[in-house]
């Protein structure tokens, strides 16, 4: 899908979405929905997924449209970072996911570490606020905002899960070649280690 296709039907999807919030006249809803729906028809046809699908992941919020938070936990252990090999690509990134409704962005990173690395962390300090569609390759249907976080190291013990296959520590000049690009940069990580190294630094937002 070109950029543009998918820029517009995001619009329309958060335009509509936030009619249905905020009016209060039900033909303006009516209206609102069938706009909300056509965003969902033009994702799908201009990528070739089920329309179904689409609206499960596309049209599947209510109140007004807000970024979706991401936390990424850079774990370091000797000066090398944890990372972790994903299913079923092969490819490697910083522990994290979907911050949950029901946890503070502290609590998903340990949460995040721990189920995805087997790694029982604390969290202490926040070092960047990175909107997605700046730093990442790769459109995504909603916006995302990632919160780095670093963690200290508490404990560690892998078990292969459902996400990842492999945990491991990298030095700085030693990272994998196939990152997973789209969750986190070879420059996010290497971030990750300028922080690590010198606290002062100030937290990177855009």
């Amino acid at each position: 899908m070109s950029d543009k296709w998918m820029d517009w039907a995001i619009e329309l999807q958060a335009l509509a979405q936030d009619g249905i919030a905020y009016s209060q006249n039900p033909y303006d809803i009516d209206r609102f929905k069938r706009i909300r729906e056509i965003s969902a028809e033009i994702v799908a046809a201009k990528t070739d997924n089920d329309l179904e699908h689409v609206r499960d992941v596309f049209l599947n919020e209510k109140g007004y449209q807000t970024p979706k938070l991401c936390t990424r936990a850079a774990v370091f252990r000797d000066g090398k970072i944890l990372m972790t090999r994903e299913k079923p690509e092969g490819t490697w990134s910083l522990p994290g996911g979907w911050v949950d409704s029901n946890l503070t962005v502290r609590q998903n990173a340990a949460k995040e570490a721990l189920e995805e690395a087997g790694a029982v962390v604390e969290p202490e300090r926040v070092i960047a606020l990175h909107d997605r569609r700046l730093r990442n390759p790769g459109k995504y249907i909603y916006g995302i905002t990632k919160v780095f976080v670093i963690c200290r190291l508490k404990e560690i013990s892998f078990t292969e899960n459902l996400e990842t296959s492999e945990a491991d520590f990298f030095a700085e000049d030693q990272l994998p070649d196939n990152i997973s690009v789209k969750k986190n940069t070879k420059e996010q990580i290497l971030m990750c280690f300028r922080h690590y190294k010198d606290p002062t630094l100030p937290i990177e937002f855009d």
